[in-house]
């Protein structure tokens, strides 16, 4: 079974930032353009250790929020 974010939405943020994240290919990163910290999954298990988070360069996170329906600059959810 993968990992489901859409059960845990509401519970699931950054560690560091408090920010919500978006589910992204096999990783979860934070919706925060300041951090932009990409979490791996691993064994389908988050790891949501700061410590082991990737800061990711400002133009992928750009493209990863901008692909999830987040706004390119702020990470903020867009209206539908």
């Amino acid at each position: 079974m993968a990992f489901d974010l859409e059960s845990l939405q509401d519970i699931l943020v950054c560690p560091k930032s408090k920010a919500p994240l978006v589910l992204h290919e096999e990783a979860l990163v934070s919706s925060d353009p300041e951090t932009r910290l990409q979490y791996a999954i691993r064994d389908e298990i988050p790891v949501l250790l700061v410590e082991e988070a990737v800061e990711i360069p400002i133009d992928q996170w750009s493209k990863i929020m901008a692909a999830h329906g987040c706004d390119p600059e702020t990470g903020a959810k867009l209206a539908e």
